[in-house]
C-alpha cells in the first residue's frame, strides 16, 4: 500500500497497537481518524494529536458501525484505508464458565462480527477510490491457538479465513487486502498487566510499518511470522507445549 496521502480509519485507536499505528501513519503525512468506544481516552489522544480525528463507536453493535460509515463517509469522502483493529481477548475455562452467554459473545461481536461487517460496509465506497486497502489485524493465534484464550483464538482464526477469502474476492480491484498477526505485545489486550511479557509495542509497530512499506500482504512478527509456514505437526506440538507452560505459570486457571 502507498504509506502517505491516505485518510485511514482506525478501530480500537485510542490505545496499543492501533495508537501505535495512528501515530506512524500520522508521521508519515496521512489524516488518520481513530475509533474508540471511551470519549475520554480518544480526547486524551486528541490533546497529544490535535491534527487527529475521532469517533466515539463500540463496533460490537450494528447500529453504531452503520452510523460510523454512514459519518465517516460524509466527513471524509476521500477514505481509502480501513484499518480493522479493534478487539478484546477474554481467558475462559470451558470446563466452569463463570459468567453468562452476553459476557462471551461480545468477544464475538467485537472481534469478528465488527470487521466483517465494516469490511462490507466500505468495500464499495474504497473502490471509489483511486487506490485503497483494508487491514485486517489478527493474531498468531489464528494459526497457533491459546488454548487459554479459545473464543478469542477462534474469533481471530475466522478473521484470518475471511481476510484470505476477501483478498481472492478483490483480487482483480484496487483495493489491497492486508492481514498483521501480531505476537502477544506489551499492551493491555486481556486486561492491564497480562501481557506485560509481551513483544515491546515500539518495536512491533517499526517492524509491521517496515514490512508495509516493503509492499508485503501478510505480515507478522517473531514467533508469528514463523507460524505462518509452520508444519501442521509443528503447529499441534506448539499448541500443546504452550497450553501446559500457561498452566505451570497459572495453577489456579483450572479451580
Amino acid at each position: 500500500m502507498k504509506m502517505s496521502g491516505n485518510t485511514i480509519l482506525i478501530t480500537g485507536g485510542a490505545s496499543g497497537i492501533g495508537l501505535a499505528f495512528a501515530e506512524r501513519f500520522l508521521e508519515r503525512g496521512n489524516q488518520v481518524i481513530i475509533v474508540g468506544r471511551r470519549e475520554e481516552k480518544l480526547r486524551e489522544v486528541k490533546d497529544r494529536f490535535p491534527n487527529i480525528h475521532t469517533k466515539v463507536c463500540d463496533v460490537s453493535k450494528q447500529d453504531e458501525r452503520i452510523s460510523l460509515f454512514e459519518w465517516a463517509t460524509k466527513e471524509f469522502p476521500q477514505i481509502n484505508v480501513l484499518v480493522n483493529n479493534a478487539g478484546i481477548q477474554q481467558r475462559v475455562n470451558l470446563l466452569n464458565p463463570q459468567e453468562n452467554w452476553d459476557y462471551y459473545r461480545n468477544e464475538i461481536s467485537i472481534n469478528v462480527d465488527g470487521p466483517i461487517h465494516l469490511t462490507m460496509l466500505f468495500t464499495p465506497h474504497l473502490q471509489k477510490q483511486a487506490q485503497a486497502a483494508i487491514l485486517n489485524v489478527t493474531s498468531g493465534l489464528a494459526v497457533m491457538t491459546g488454548v487459554w484464550v479459545p473464543v478469542y483464538s477462534a474469533t481471530k482464526a475466522a478473521l484470518h479465513s475471511f481476510t484470505t477469502s476477501l483478498r481472492h474476492q478483490l483480487a482483480e480491484t484496487n483495493i489491497e487486502v492486508i492481514e498483521i498477526l501480531p505476537p502477544a505485545v506489551n499492551t493491555d489486550l486481556g486486561g492491564a498487566g497480562l501481557h506485560t511479557f509481551g513483544a515491546p509495542l515500539t518495536d512491533f509497530a517499526d517492524t509491521i510499518f517496515a514490512e508495509l512499506e516493503k509492499g508485503e500482504i501478510e505480515i507478522g512478527y517473531g514467533g508469528t511470522k514463523e507460524r505462518l509456514h509452520a508444519t501442521r505437526e509443528e503447529i499441534m506440538q506448539g499448541i500443546k507445549g504452550a497450553w501446559q507452560n500457561f498452566l505451570k505459570n497459572n495453577p489456579g486457571f483450572r479451580s
